[in-house]
C-alpha cells in the first residue's frame, strides 16, 4: 500500500486538527500503516503556535503527544500534496473549497465526521469552553480516525 497523505483542518490549527493529526498518526503507527500527516487551519490568527494547552493536556491523558505541531494555514498547494483534506466541520469545508484549485482536485475534500455516521456530523470547536469539550472531541476524533484508517487497510 502506498503511503495515504492526510490533512487535517479546523480554522485556528490550535484545538481540532492538531488533536485529529495525533490520533491518527498515532493509530497508524500502532497499525503499522503509512500514513503521513499534518494539520492546518483556514485563518492564519494563531501561525507557528504549540496546540491549545487543554488539547495536549486531553491528548496526553490519553498517551499521545502532540507537543511537537505548530499551527500553520491552508494554502492551496496542500491539494496537490495531500489524498485528503478532512475539515472539522461545514465552515472550514467552505473554506477549503473556496481554495481548491480545481473542481477535480476540491473533490478530495470532506468532512473528518463522514467517517462516524452515527455521530453529529461536525466536530465541535472546544476552545471557548472548559476540559469536557476537549473530551468529547477527543471521543469523537477517535472514532473517526478508527473508520478512516479501518477503510484504508480494506480498501
Amino acid at each position: 500500500m502506498s503511503t495515504k497523505k492526510i490533512l487535517l483542518v479546523c480554522m485556528g490549527n490550535i484545538c481540532r486538527s492538531p488533536m485529529a493529526e495525533g490520533i491518527l498518526r498515532h493509530k497508524a503507527l500502532e497499525r503499522r500503516m503509512s500514513v503521513e500527516t499534518d494539520s492546518a487551519g483556514t485563518i492564519n490568527n494563531h501561525v507557528g503556535e504549540s496546540p491549545d494547552p487543554r488539547a495536549q493536556k486531553c491528548m496526553r491523558d490519553q498517551g499521545i503527544d502532540i507537543s511537537d505541531l505548530r499551527a500553520r494555514q491552508i494554502s492551496p498547494s496542500d491539494f496537490h500534496r495531500f489524498d485528503l483534506l478532512l475539515a472539522m466541520d461545514e465552515s472550514n469545508l467552505k473554506g477549503l473549497m473556496r481554495i481548491a484549485p480545481d473542481r477535480e482536485l476540491a473533490r478530495k475534500a470532506r468532512l473528518m465526521m463522514d467517517f462516524a455516521p452515527d455521530r453529529p456530523h461536525e466536530v465541535p470547536d472546544p476552545y471557548y469552553g472548559g476540559s469536557e469539550g476537549f473530551e468529547e472531541v477527543y471521543r469523537m476524533l477517535d472514532e473517526a480516525c478508527d473508520n478512516l484508517l479501518n477503510g484504508l487497510q480494506h480498501g
